[in-house]
Order: structure tokens, then sequence, then C-alpha cells
């Protein structure tokens, strides 16, 4: 009996001092659980507003896929038209486009009688409508295209479609010599030490003072006119050898090359006699063209000479057609060819002082035959 009571007291006891201990203990409890939870809180709200967030862009992305399809629609549509107009620009001309497009831009005027059906007006009606978008943009395209063309045509062709003034009346028999510049009658070159220099091709005094006898002579270059005017005071100076200078801008640019047009020059095409050390590939008419060797700065050259007797043989005899004996000479060495053919006529024993001027022009052909001068 004793002894449960004392194990009653002591329990009472033990129980007493956990109580006050914890009552009067510095250390502060734990909060792991409400950490926990408030976690599990922020985790279920993380979820919420993530849900929600879909929803509105699940939302907002239907809303917007009409306007998405009317935006890409219109840049497929732009884009077609564009590369479809190119491809026109590219194909056709703007003459061919007109009469192409010319049924379609005047169906937009399609009307019916006044006592035609209700129904056949509305669909006339309906028709202008529909006609009324293609048609406005085919003559948009075509003002467009034809503004720039315009535009572009300043750059690519001559300045002028006479080049040359009149010819004066007393002179129309008079044949016209075109000299280019370039590796013809001079050579440019560049060295670091001295810069820019040109030189005048050896014989160029004796071929420009000679020829200007018994032509009209004009230079026609590719180069600018700052380069072609100075160059040419001082191979001229104040002797006027060269009436006329043609640059750049006299020029048709065309397939990125600048071309010499002759038909652009006011004169007889019978008549020109265009010299060039690269003369096939610098002109639009090589029927008209005198091959000669370019000048590369070589000491013993003497090609414009050469070509003296020939150009003087033809300024004296005046052929018909100029045309007609150069391509006799199959763009071989003129020069050379001359000399030989009129060794043979010579040693043919039909060359007659007294008939000089007739039988020159068979010299110069090669032939014999009349059709040539």
């Amino acid at each position: 009996m004793l002894y449960d009571f004392e194990l009653f007291r002591g329990s009472i006891v033990a129980t007493i001092v956990m109580i006050f201990r914890r009552l009067f203990s510095s250390d502060v409890p734990k909060k792991e659980p409400i950490i926990a939870a408030q976690t599990i809180a922020a985790d279920l709200s993380a979820e919420a507003e993530a849900t929600a967030a879909e929803e509105a862009a699940s939302q907002n992305a239907g809303r917007k896929s009409p306007w998405r399809f009317l935006k890409y629609g219109t840049v497929a549509a732009l884009t077609g038209a564009t590369a479809g107009a190119g491809y026109v620009t590219y194909a056709y001309s703007t003459e061919e486009i007109v009469e192409k497009t010319k049924p379609l831009r005047e169906s937009l005027n399609y009307s019916v009688g006044d006592d035609a059906p209700a129904v056949e007006k509305y669909r006339a009606m309906l028709y202008n409508a529909a006609m009324t978008v293609p048609s406005k943009a085919i003559e948009l395209y075509l003002d467009l295209r034809t503004l720039v063309e315009e535009q572009v045509k300043g750059f690519t062709e001559p300045t002028d479609e006479k080049l040359l003034p009149d010819l004066h009346p007393a002179e129309q028999h008079v044949f016209t010599l075109v000299l280019d510049l370039k590796e013809t009658l001079l050579y440019s070159d560049w060295k670091r030490d001295r810069g820019w220099r040109t030189f005048k091709r050896p014989g160029v005094d004796a071929f420009l003072e000679h020829m200007a006898k018994f032509y009209e002579i004009v230079v026609y270059s590719d180069e600018l006119s700052m380069y072609v005017d100075p160059v040419c005071d001082k191979l001229d100076g104040e002797n006027h050898y060269i009436r006329y200078r043609l640059s750049r801008g006299a020029t048709k640019y065309q397939d990125g090359k600048h071309y010499r047009d002759l038909s652009k020059l006011n004169r007889d095409p019978a008549k020109i006699l265009y010299v060039s050390g690269r003369a096939f590939e610098s002109s639009l008419q090589p029927e008209n063209c005198v091959p000669i060797k370019p000048y590369k700065l070589e000491t013993e050259d003497t090609a414009l000479l050469d070509l003296i007797p020939f150009l003087e043989y033809v300024a004296r005899n005046s052929p018909a057609d100029i045309r007609t004996v150069l391509s006799s000479y199959e763009r071989k060495d003129i020069a050379k060819e001359f000399l030989e053919r009129s060794k043979d006529y010579q040693r043919s024993g039909n060359y007659k002082a007294s008939g000089c001027k007739n039988k020159g022009s068979k010299v110069a052909s090669g032939d014999g035959k009349d059709r040539v001068m």
C-alpha cells in the first residue's frame, strides 16, 4: 500500500516538473509542421495560377487565330503579287503587257441597258466590283513601270537622239571617222610611284593631221567627260582636228557594258567608220567597225600609220556604202589586207592611172565586183 502511494506521488511530481520545464524553458519550439503547411498552400496556389494562365492563353489564342490567319494570308498575297510582277517585268515588255491586259482593263466598263432585268443589272454590278481591284492594280503597275523605265532610260540610253548637229549641206559627201581613245589613240597606265599617266600612240599626231583633210573626225569614248575633255585638249591642242567629242553619257549601257551607238550620230550609216582597238566589242554596229591592234605601249607600233592608205583611199573614192566594203574584209587586219590586195591588183596589170577612181573601188573590195563600191 505504501509502495503504491510512493509510486503515485513520484509520477505526479515528475509530471509537475515536466510542465514547469516546458513553461519556463528558453527553447523555441520548432514550427516545422506550420512551414510544411505554408509550403503546401503556396504550391497549390502556384498550380492554380498556372492553370488559370493556361486557360487565359488558350482563350486569347482562340481569339487571335482569325487575325493571325488574316495577317499571314495578306503577307502571302503580297509576296505572290510581288513575285508575279517581277516575272512579268522580266518576261514581257511594257507594250506586250498593255496589249495582253487590254481586254481585262476594258472589262471594268461592263454595263447593261436600262431595260435589262434586275438580275442582269445586279450581275453587272457584282462583276464590275469584282474586276475593279485587279484592273486598278494592273493600271498602277503599268504607271509605275513606265515611270521607272523613264528614269532608267536616262542612265542607259544616250543623252540625245541626235548626238551630233546636222552636217553642213556642202559636206554631205564627207565621211565620218569615229575614233576610240582607250588603246586606240592613247594608253593610260597606273603605277604606285607615279600614279596615272597617259601615253600617246606613236604616229597619232600625223594620223589626226592627215585624216582631218578627208574626214569629219569624232572621238567617241566610254570614259567620263572629265577625262575625255582634258585628254582631247592635250591631244588636239589648237589644231581642231577633232570636231566633236562624245563621252560616256553618249553611250548605251547594255548587259553591264557601255556601247557606242553609231545610229545616234545623226549621220548617214553608209558613211561612218569606227576605228577602235576593241571595235567589235564596243559598238552596236559591227558592220561599221575598222578593227586595229590595241596599243599596249609598244615602242615599234605603227598601226595608225599603216591604216592611213586604206582610209585615204576610201575618202578619195567615196564608196556608196562603206559597210559593204568592210564586210569584204571579214574582220581581218584591214591595213595588211588592203596592202596585199593593192599589190595583187598591181601585179595583175590592170591598174591604170586614168582609171584609178573606178578601179580603186575594186582594189578596196578585193573581188572586182561593182556591187562593193
